[in-house]
């Protein structure tokens, strides 16, 4: 088995989410001793937003006639999508930035979501082609969104990534989830707890084999 630990947040040891994909590392690797790890910081190693130089992914004869830029944009594009197909389980840091994602761990979804590497258009539509995976989406909120009917519109987070990784192929999406965390101390901690009983939950759960609980 391999693994592709992804933090986005900048905040370091301040962050939700860092702590949650550290939990879930931990008890994974406990669970699977002999499973290969990656790790992606993209706080510190975010490839750069889609440009004219880097949008699209270039191979074959396509590859040819490129610019030094363009050349070096593809190869940043083949580095990620090639991580992220190796992946067999992929564990995703993503804190909540102004009801979305940060833009560094769009920008990597910009580069992984690769016509004819991760999904192509066939006469039917789009058709997924990284499928096999589980991705463990640690997803942290400084309000209540799961529950609240007044805000559960504004998730354009976990909305987002479900979205975006079932288009490439990716059905197995779990959520490990700490919300209210700046609702005071009592609030984060409370968060925390809830969160560490889902992850306790994941090890009984095979990879590739959908739990609906952890989604919820």
């Amino acid at each position: 088995m391999k693994l592709l630990h992804i933090d986005s947040s900048p905040l370091g040891g301040n962050s939700v989410s860092r702590e949650l994909t550290r939990r879930i590392m931990g008890q994974w690797k406990a669970a699977h001793p002999h499973a290969t790890i990656d790790y992606l910081d993209l706080a510190k190693d975010a490839p750069s937003h889609l440009s004219m130089d880097s949008l699209g992914f270039r191979s074959g004869p396509d590859a040819t006639g490129l610019s030094e830029i363009q050349r070096r944009e593809n190869e940043v594009s083949e580095r990620l999508v090639t991580q992220f197909l190796a992946a067999d389980v992929i564990v995703i840091g993503a804190p909540m930035y102004n009801f979305s994602v940060p833009s560094q761990l769009k920008a990597w979804i910009d580069r992984i979501a690769q016509p004819g590497r991760t999904f192509t258009y066939t006469e039917k539509g789009p058709k997924g082609l990284a499928t096999g995976k589980t991705v463990i989406v640690a997803s942290s909120r400084g309000g209540v969104y799961s529950t609240n009917p007044a805000l559960v519109g504004l998730d354009h987070q976990e909305s987002y990534l479900k979205a975006v990784l079932g288009f490439v192929g990716v059905t197995d999406v779990r959520f490990v989830r700490a919300e209210g965390v700046a609702m005071g101390e009592a609030a984060k901690a409370q968060a925390f707890d809830a969160a560490d009983v889902v992850i306790r939950s994941l090890t009984a759960t095979p990879a590739n084999q959908p739990e609906a609980a952890l989604a919820a």
